[in-house]
């Protein structure tokens, strides 16, 4: 009872923030995360009231399970942005885009904190360095399509935006595991080729595997089906589905075989879109019932965030330097691609604050650099810290640069008439 309390309190209060933060005309993935925190266990949690909100991390971990379902949806809708004809228009500025913007976050953040090992060696190591700048690639998909979403935004940086926040998980992947080798292997002293080079490869070769073949045999079963209620239950539960064979994790003599279940239910969604021609009309239904499960997702990523780590200043410097050099790596990385790659002046100039947002892949790819003992601890702060930071300002700074972009249209005058209208109406019959 108390779980579903708890989700139902998560929900609630979260769609009421919303209302709450109307005026301030802020996007609603900010007023999600900002419910998260005051039902987290450092506000109401506290209070200690069985399903009040999470009295502790582990009520917030318990529900887990739908953090993984929602990431599920949500890479299934950014899959669906690649379709055949747009990447004919858009893959290849996607692709150098999305592995420089990546790259040169990275090397901006070690050779920030490089510097800074240098001025204080016994605070941050050099494997803590090198880890970090892997993490620094990661970019959250979630809060950048619900940003999209919410606002309609359509446009060429939204074609361009949506694909490489795609790619941007495929390159995290690599440039985590090469990095987090080097790292153990500096602690270690022992050099382990098969997890800095095959492991991550394997992942994601599996990871794209598993997803093209789910996404074929659920082609082929839509077809078994007329009605579109029916097909759009079948098209949910393969997500379902989907997302709990990407949870498989085993190993093949030495090699690790496990999966991405962003990469896997990505292909997913962009199998079914191109071979299957109801694709458009179920991925729209889709996306309307999922809305509350996106919107307990960051509920609960919100009561997840660490306030704890301000109380440790070597934590917050390190994590100030990560954060200014994660953004000035991945905006000036953006900027420099968009430009090679002859992109419209808005693009380059706009497309890398749209990146900054940093959550889910950087949690996990901290969560692995626990198996580093205490040097782990630290990248584990700074990166909830970090983690804290981006998700209350990337989603509106990423809703700031798409109007600035144009991709979000305001409001017209004739729109806002008829609303006007419509609400006048609305009261003279209740006055009736």
């Amino acid at each position: 009872m108390s779980t579903l309390l708890s989700v139902s309190i998560a929900l609630l209060v979260g769609l009421l923030m919303t209302r709450a933060f109307k005026p301030l005309k802020l996007p609603s993935v900010t007023a999600y995360l900002i419910a998260g925190v005051l039902i987290g266990p450092y506000c109401m949690g506290r209070l200690g009231i069985s399903g009040l909100g999470f009295s502790s991390h582990d009520a917030v971990a318990a529900l887990g399970l739908i953090s993984e379902v929602a990431l599920g949806f949500i890479a299934f809708s950014i899959g669906s942005e690649f379709r055949l004809d747009d990447l004919k228009k858009t893959g290849k500025q996607a692709t150098v885009i999305g592995i420089v913007q990546a790259l040169v976050a990275t090397l901006f953040v070690d050779v920030a904190l490089y510097v800074l090992h240098l001025l204080m060696p016994d605070k941050l190591t050099l494997p803590q360095v090198i880890t970090l700048g892997a993490i620094a690639t990661a970019t959250a998909p979630a809060a950048t399509l619900m940003v999209v979403r919410q606002y309609k935004a359509k446009g060429p940086l939204t074609n361009l935006l949506l694909p490489i926040v795609a790619l941007d998980d495929a390159v995290g992947l690599i440039v985590f595991a090469v990095s987090f080798g080097i790292a153990k292997t500096l602690i270690s002293g022992t050099v382990d080729f098969i997890s800095i080079i095959i492991n991550p490869l394997v992942e994601i070769l599996c990871s794209l595997t598993l997803g093209a073949v789910m996404g074929w045999i659920l082609t082929q079963l839509e077809k078994l089906f007329n009605s579109n209620t029916n097909r759009l239950n079948m098209t949910i539960a393969f997500v379902f589905l989907t997302v709990s064979l990407s949870m498989l994790d085993f190993h093949v003599g030495p090699v690790h075989i496990s999966f991405s279940s962003l990469l896997v239910c990505m292909m997913l969604g962009t199998i079914f879109c191109n071979i299957c021609p109801l694709s458009h009309d179920l991925m729209g239904m889709a996306d309307k019932w999922t809305s509350p499960l996106f919107a307990l997702f960051f509920v609960i990523s919100g009561a997840e965030l660490e306030l704890g780590v301000f109380g440790d200043m070597a934590i917050v410097i390190v994590g100030i330097v990560y954060i200014i050099f994660r953004s000035l790596g991945k905006y000036f990385g953006s900027y420099a691609s968009a430009k090679a790659t002859k992109c419209d002046s808005n693009i380059c100039k706009y497309l890398g604050i749209t990146l900054l947002p940093q959550a889910g892949v950087a949690l996990g790819m901290c969560a692995t650099a626990m198996q580093l003992g205490e040097d782990g601890n630290l990248i584990r702060n700074i990166t909830l810290f970090a983690v804290l930071i981006y998700e209350l300002v990337g989603p509106l700074l990423t809703r700031q640069a798409l109007m600035a972009a144009g991709d979000i249209k305001p409001m017209s005058d004739e729109v806002k008439m008829r609303r006007h209208h419509k609400l006048e109406h609305a009261k003279s019959m209740k006055n009736q």
